[in-house]
């Protein structure tokens, strides 16, 4: 690893850290688990209102990478979580800016905030967890409603 390249993105991350401290969002809330490692983060992700997530609050990890922000972040659910784009077993999202699709323009915020957008939008034809994938696209959407606030109600309800 160069050193400073990861001096950079510890630069960046300095900045995107002050900026998380001063935008409060309802939806999204990250930080650095210490001051003196800027490259692991911890967050919290809240279902939006009006969607089957509504009330819920699930524990997210993020792992930086060290030429940080020319590769994206490691980002997975800690809380159990139940969306077609979430593996179930490990945390894993199925996200495209998370992948090949990623900018450097984004940050980790708009990462957080990209994940908030797929809990609305699920992509059923990309799944992770397949027994919900399936359910959804047979539109059996009382059935997938009811299984998610299910999943919220016990993992994510404190």
């Amino acid at each position: 690893m160069n050193n400073v390249s990861s001096r950079a993105a510890a630069g960046r991350l300095l900045r995107e850290y002050k900026t998380a401290q001063k935008d409060k969002n309802e939806h999204v809330s990250i930080a650095p688990v210490t001051e003196s490692d800027l490259f692991h983060w911890v967050g919290y992700i809240r279902g939006a209102e009006g969607t089957s997530y509504e009330g819920g609050e699930w524990k997210i990890d993020i792992n930086v990478h060290p030429l940080y922000p020319l590769f994206p972040p490691e980002i997975k659910f800690v809380t159990a979580m139940c969306h077609p784009n979430v593996d179930w077993k490990d945390g894993t999202i199925c996200l495209d800016i998370l992948k090949g699709q990623w900018s450097p323009a984004f940050t980790l915020y708009s990462a957080c905030m990209a994940i908030v957008a797929l809990l609305s939008e699920p992509e059923p034809d990309s799944p992770y967890n397949v027994d919900i994938a399936n359910v959804m696209r047979l539109k059996d959407h009382e059935a997938a409603d009811s299984l998610v606030r299910y999943f919220t109600y016990k993992y994510a309800m404190q």
